[in-house]
């Protein structure tokens, strides 16, 4: 069973499922739904368009550069095997398994630290902002007392004036 590539969004496509495209110098592209074919004839970039693996990869959103991804080589004519050779290479799938996920799982920590502090930055910016929400009324109240007080002088035109306006 030979499981295929999805030539816009880099998804499995497995015997009997998507669509083929032929085009007229003969090379293939395989779609693994119409949603990859339809953007594909918009001459849309996978590259560009959010939800493609290429687009994850170049944003760093999934892990690139891993040298566990070379183990998934694609074979097109079947090797006989014996089983010392079967039996070593199921142990060292099951280690790089191991190592891939571990390798994942730190790529996905890095990325929320970059995010933790970024929120971190943001919430003691609002709270810097917005401090007389948190503060308590009393606390408020003994600031303002302690603050000098000005006192303005006002003129006796301003004062006439605001008297003729009031009758």
């Amino acid at each position: 069973m030979r499981v295929e590539k999805c030539w816009f969004c880099s998804s499995n496509i497995y015997p009997g499922h998507g669509i083929q495209f032929v085009r007229n110098d003969a090379k293939i592209f395989r779609f693994c739904r119409s949603k990859c074919h339809k953007n594909f004839k918009m001459k849309r970039n996978p590259r560009k368009v959010k939800w493609t693996k290429a687009y994850r990869r170049l944003h760093g959103k999934d892990m690139t550069q891993d040298s566990t991804f070379e183990f998934e080589r694609k074979r097109n004519r079947p090797e006989r095997y014996d089983r010392n050779v079967t039996e070593n290479t199921l142990k060292a799938i099951k280690k790089i398994d191991k190592v891939r996920s571990e390798r994942a799982a730190n790529h996905i920590e890095k990325r929320l630290r970059v995010r933790k502090g970024k929120e971190r930055r943001e919430a003691s910016k609002e709270v810097d902002q917005s401090i007389h929400l948190v503060q308590a009324p009393q606390a408020l109240r003994q600031e303002s007392l302690t603050l000098p007080k000005v006192k303005v002088q006002v003129s006796q035109q301003n004062s006439e004036q605001n008297q003729a306006m009031e009758e």
